[in-house]
């Protein structure tokens, strides 16, 4: 007989098993402060485009989406993070807050 912990039904080490779970819930935390912090971004940017719409400014600022692309790259990359993948990221959320300005300037 050995002092190794018995493998669980499904064939997973009950040690293994609950180290899985300790990520698993860890991962969850880190995707529920991401979403609260993306909830904090486009509220800011809300505010953005309504004072964008007040002052009849254009939703996109392309020279400030360049400048803050090359930023998060540069973060990506001291966060040992595909700066490729963070600029996909926030391309995607750019043309969100853009579509959002866009809808803030047609209501006004």
């Amino acid at each position: 007989m050995t002092d190794q912990p018995t493998p669980s039904p499904a064939g997973i080490d009950d040690a293994v098993r609950a180290e899985l779970t300790r990520l698993r819930e860890s991962i969850d935390n880190i995707d529920a402060a991401v979403v609260h912090m993306l909830a904090e971004r486009f509220k800011a940017t809300q505010q953005v485009g309504r004072l964008k719409a007040e002052h009849q400014l254009p939703p996109a600022d392309p020279a400030r989406e360049r400048r803050q692309i090359k930023r998060l790259r540069e973060l990506a990359l001291s966060a040992n993070l595909d700066p490729v993948f963070a600029e996909k990221f926030l391309n995607f959320i750019i043309a969100e807050v853009i579509r959002h300005h866009e809808a803030i300037a047609n209501e006004t």
